[in-house]
């Protein structure tokens, strides 16, 4: 492709060279150049990308996007300066992609808790209406039913673009999206147009990343500028500010959510369940929705899919069937049902202060013996939220068991004292080897118990300081239930 056109739309100064040539692809990565590359020096948190300029041309770059002044003293390599290579980079990925994002309506899905329930929900309610639907977020990626394994919640802009492309080529019409407060700060998702965005929540989590909850929210904002449908949800204190935020730039259609207040978007007669939950909203007339996930954060996030489906023209007997048959992997998911167990084990990716209430909070409303949870922190993560979540942990469970998450770098017993700073009861025990932990709880529970295993869900791995190791909570389960059937 033609460098001319790939640097279509980007603001930039020719330091060197003519730009009317042909290249093969784009990199960020000076190890996978190769010949006739361009390679773009984007500045990280460890390392910084103009200090593998002279890598990337060995290995056979022609052109170099630079943000910062470089030396280079092959005369024959075409210099780019721009004054932000992170946009850049996602300009030239849109191009050189041939801008896939405008030929899908992209929904963007952003928040604290909510994003992967209620982008799995919008999923299903647009496969109901038969629509191929791609999507882009923490558990997986996926075109149609073909499932795509994913690092981040959203990609880099360069893979993200790559993505869309595919997704375009295999005729997905829609493509729903998780949009994480990191990829919005570092501009991942620079460029893309986004049909509709749905604002979830605002608690406290990625404080390690953005320093401040003002930077917080101010990442998150960056969506709904980009918009052409914004639907937010005013019972949040941010989404209050959200909807005062856009009038101040006059956004057009924006529309609010609430179970508590007037809002465009009101439910009404909600019916809580064990298993179901039943609720009302005015459409034009009333219409009562059957959502197969307990807890009423629930609605809310139901609230975001029926709204945001609603306003894309999607027909309201589409949007009812896709609600009532949504299953999300790891979100309240109940396991080991085929044992016939006299207790119920539910595990769940609520890995924030915010997302264990919300849990524990719903499962202690079905449960009729005693609430067992069992969670920890991450590693390399936000510290103020440890001792947030002991005492939610203890305040709300009857019994806690305190164990290791994804320590990464730090000790696993170092957190688990971060946590324990927050506990004033003992109705707690420490098991720091999260397996043993689950075990323990299984040898304690008995009738009409609930057991909520909580902070990794969907995820089948454990990070420990110097490796990556396989854990996968639904076969831990398995297993330790499998050996109490062969010992009985």
């Amino acid at each position: 492709m033609n460098l001319n056109t790939i640097l279509n739309g980007v603001d930039y100064k020719v330091v060197q060279g003519d730009i009317n040539v042909e290249i093969s692809k784009i990199n960020y990565d000076s190890r996978k150049v190769q010949d006739s590359d361009i390679f773009v020096c984007i500045k990280g948190y460890t390392t910084d990308g103009h200090k593998y300029v002279n890598k990337a041309i060995e290995n056979g770059a022609k052109v170099i996007i630079i943000q910062d002044d470089v030396s280079i003293d092959n005369k024959e390599i075409i210099i780019i300066k721009c004054e932000d290579t992170r946009k850049a980079l996602a300009m030239i990925g849109a191009n050189y992609y041939d801008n896939p994002s405008k030929k899908m309506k992209v929904i963007g899905i952003t928040g604290t808790n909510g994003k992967t329930t209620t982008a799995f929900m919008i999923k299903d309610i647009l496969e109901s209406y038969n629509k191929k639907v791609g999507l882009i977020g923490t558990i997986a990626n996926y075109i149609g039913n073909e499932k795509i394994h994913t690092e981040r919640t959203t990609p880099e802009s360069l893979e993200l673009q790559e993505l869309f492309a595919h997704m375009v080529d295999k005729g997905v019409e829609y493509c729903v999206m998780e949009v994480s407060s990191h990829s919005l700060a570092l501009d991942r998702v620079y460029g893309v147009k986004f049909e509709a965005g749905i604002f979830t929540n605002l608690t406290r989590d990625h404080l390690d990343f953005h320093k401040t909850f003002e930077n917080y929210y101010k990442a998150k904002f960056k969506l709904f500028e980009r918009c052409g449908i914004r639907i937010v949800n005013i019972d949040d204190n941010y989404g209050k500010q959200v909807i005062e935020d856009l009038s101040k730039i006059k956004a057009n259609n924006v529309y609010s959510f609430s179970s508590r207040e007037n809002a465009d978007f009101k439910v009404f007669d909600e019916e809580m369940g064990s298993k179901e939950i039943k609720f009302k909203i005015n459409l034009g007339e009333e219409e009562q929705f059957v959502l197969n996930i307990p807890g009423e954060y629930n609605i809310y996030n139901a609230l975001g899919a029926i709204a945001v489906c609603f306003k894309l023209g999607v027909p309201i007997k589409s949007i009812k069937e896709g609600i009532a048959n949504v299953v999300v992997p790891g979100r309240c998911e109940r396991v080991g049902k085929e044992y016939n167990l006299p207790y119920e084990i539910i595990i769940d990716y609520a890995h924030t202060p915010d997302g264990l209430e919300n849990i524990l909070e719903t499962a202690k409303a079905f449960t009729k013996g005693k609430l067992i949870a069992i969670f920890g922190c991450g590693g390399d993560r936000d510290k103020v939220k440890r001792p947030q979540m002991g005492k939610i942990g203890v305040d709300i469970a009857d019994t806690a068991i305190i164990t290791s998450d994804n320590p990464r770098s730090e000790e696993p017993m170092a957190i688990i004292k971060d946590i324990e700073a927050g506990i004033d009861k003992d109705n707690y025990i420490v098991i720091e080897n999260r397996k043993e932990a689950i075990k323990k709880a299984i040898d304690i529970a008995s009738k009409d118990d609930v057991i909520v295993i909580a902070g990794k869900g969907h995820e089948t791995y454990q990070i420990l300081k110097d490796k990556t190791i396989h854990f996968d909570e639904r076969e831990v389960i398995k297993e330790i239930l499998d050996s109490m059937e062969n010992r009985a």
